[in-house]
């Protein structure tokens, strides 16, 4: 069957299926693999549960309704590419080390404010959850951001080349995903793919004028600048710590219940975009003013003891040094970091956790550290896991703190929650 073949079947059935356990009836069912599971073995299983058709990619696993191609995922991201063409829409394109899961759920307020608008859903950034993001969008929606994550070189282009963006956004590059990159070269390398890309189809950037690496990898291209700069296009300055946005247009102020003074950058690039987009500045300050994060996303969680600042869905080198830098400037007495060790650093992790733990020491504030990483490197304070921590918490004051809870997701830091 040729994917044209496809398509036509799935504007017939224009809904996705990759859990056999999760099946909506008169779905289209793609039989993808992982390295622990093969999802052709779920086919004949999925069409019994409502799906249409199946995907599948191993004959063997044949049977009515299923449909035989090379190879499921390579389908799934051509199908994708086809629907992208058929969509008669603008495409935000967003990647970046820190803050592109933020950045785009702020531009999303923001734009949803006068536009039907499709924005990606969770972690769906990658060469599976991409392609199944943007099959998501229908003739309803009028405008989508869509995330790009990635873990190697190239992944960025491969993500482009299926969304076709027509402005696009980095955030910032940073240390993370090493294991992957190899190196921070490498990390520039894969997240300004999306540039040249936007380059390449004479499409627009929105870039932070005060990122000096931004600013070099940008020269050339069509953009719009944002910034505390006096030479940015879009201007704005930081007025207090919590943060406060002061916009230099029709000097509005916009206050916002995100903490750390780097979400300064992710809500003016909100402003930008949407200020591009003719969303009214009213709109704006509403959206982001009323805007309050989830999942594990710095959180404010507050009990029966403590105020927590809980940042455990990610951690990278770049991102702790940020949230920590913040977390110092609080004006808040007692405060205690409970960090996580951060994941995918290969050979450089060592470095980077000594660097951490020298970077607390010096400022100073009482901090628990938590995984085999940090206790490679530390005899106190330092513990494999939560369950551990858990069994010596009688050892530290854990009642009247302000506390920041940081770690990569693999941790599960949020765990903590229930006993403090």
């Amino acid at each position: 069957m040729s994917i044209i073949e496809l398509y036509n079947i799935f504007k017939q059935y224009p809904t996705i299926c990759t859990d056999s356990r999760n099946i909506i009836s008169n779905s289209l069912f793609f039989s993808l693999k992982g390295e622990k599971f093969n999802g052709n073995k779920f086919a004949k299983k999925a069409i019994q549960k409502g799906s249409k058709y199946a995907i599948i990619d191993e004959k063997e696993y044949e049977s009515k309704n299923c449909i035989l191609v090379n190879d499921v995922k390579e389908t799934l991201q051509k199908l994708a590419t086809i629907h992208r063409e058929h969509l008669n829409i603008p495409i935000i394109g967003v990647t970046g080390t820190n803050g592109k899961t933020t950045t785009k759920e702020l531009i999303n307020i923001v734009l949803s404010t006068q536009y039907n608008c499709f924005c990606t859903k969770g972690n769906l950034n990658n060469q599976i959850g991409l392609p199944l993001s943007i099959l998501s969008i229908t003739d309803k929606h009028e405008i989508a951001i869509i995330e790009m994550g990635a873990s190697e070189i190239e992944e960025i282009k491969t993500l482009s080349e299926i969304a076709k963006p027509n402005t696009g956004i980095i955030t910032n590059i940073g240390r993370a995903h090493l294991e992957g990159f190899r190196s921070f070269k490498g990390v520039i390398t894969a997240k300004t793919e999306l540039y040249k890309f936007i380059q390449n189809t004479d499409g627009l950037l929105f870039v932070n004028s005060e990122d000096k690496l931004l600013l070099k990898e940008s020269k050339g291209i069509k953009q719009i600048s944002y910034g505390s700069d006096e030479k940015s296009d879009y201007k704005a300055i930081l007025t207090s710590k919590f943060p406060f946005l002061y916009l230099t247009k029709n000097n509005t102020i916009i206050k916002s219940k995100l903490i750390g003074n780097f979400q300064f950058d992710n809500i003016l690039a909100a402003c930008v975009i949407g200020d591009y987009y003719n969303v009214s500045l009213e709109n704006m300050k509403n959206a982001i003013e009323g805007y309050t994060p989830k999942n594990n996303r710095t959180e404010i969680v507050t009990t029966e003891s403590n105020d927590i600042i809980l940042d455990a869905y990610n951690a990278n080198p770049s991102s702790m040094e940020s949230m920590i830098s913040s977390f110092s400037e609080l004006e808040k007495v007692s405060k205690l970091c409970i960090l996580g060790e951060m994941r995918e650093l290969g050979e450089h992790s060592e470095k980077e956790h000594q660097l951490l733990v020298k970077i607390m020491s010096e400022l100073k504030i009482e901090t628990i550290f938590i995984g085999e990483e940090f206790c490679k490197i530390l005899d106190k304070n330092s513990y494999k896991n939560t369950l551990e921590f858990m069994k010596n918490k009688g050892e530290y004051n854990l009642k009247n703190r302000t506390i920041l809870i940081k770690g990569s997701r693999g941790i599960k830091l949020e765990e903590l929650i229930k006993y403090l």
